[in-house]
């Protein structure tokens, strides 16, 4: 198993600089996702880590711009999501929902305190690519077939089937009384599961 170490402002522990983004051979505590107040994610994160608690909130910086000026700010990529490890025991789960602004534990709960985990090379990719001085940005789970929802651009409001064809993303919408339909290409990021 993996455990992150130091990951400064976007991450968990609160390592040196030195420590940040080394992975370390762990056996123990499982990775769990907790949903928390909205805007509230680095607060809850400054919470966890006082409390000695493990936790990881990818986040990105992005230009945010005013009438009066521009500044970078740091922005969740999975807004009101957290990540934390903790052990499968009851004292552990209860300090992390007893956190101000933690709302729950994401996830089936498989029996009294035992949420679902998250893998550790799920965390230790998103921990790499978080880490990486490459552009990221928030894509939808969406799966081709699934009703989807088109949120902004010139199309906002439509709904519509998921398809990809030739590496790209097509809206197709469909009119059943003609068995026909017809199909726009789109951004992923415009759309939502509808």
């Amino acid at each position: 198993m993996l455990e992150a170490v130091g990951l400064g402002s976007i991450g968990a522990f609160g390592g040196s600089e030195e420590e940040d983004w080394q992975l370390v051979s762990h056996t123990g505590p499982f990775w769990h996702c907790i949903y928390v107040r909205p805007r509230h994610e680095f607060k809850v994160l400054e919470r966890l880590l006082k409390a000695k608690s493990e936790a990881f909130l990818p986040s990105v910086q992005r230009l945010s711009k005013w009438k009066d000026r521009k500044k970078l700010v740091e922005f969740p990529l999975f807004p009101n999501y957290l990540f934390v490890r903790c052990a499968a025991n009851l004292q552990d789960k209860r300090l992390i929902l007893r956190t101000q602004g933690v709302i729950c534990f994401v996830g089936h709960r498989h029996a009294c305190y035992d949420y679902e985990r998250i893998s550790d090379d799920q965390i230790a990719s998103l921990m790499r690519i978080v880490q990486s001085d490459v552009p990221v940005n928030p894509y939808p789970y969406l799966k081709e077939g699934h009703r989807v929802r088109v949120r902004r651009g010139p199309f906002a409001g439509v709904d519509g089937l998921l398809v990809k064809r030739k590496g790209l993303h097509k809206l197709v919408i469909l009119v059943d009384i003609l068995q026909q339909g017809i199909s726009v290409e789109i951004d992923a990021s415009d759309i939502e599961p509808g």
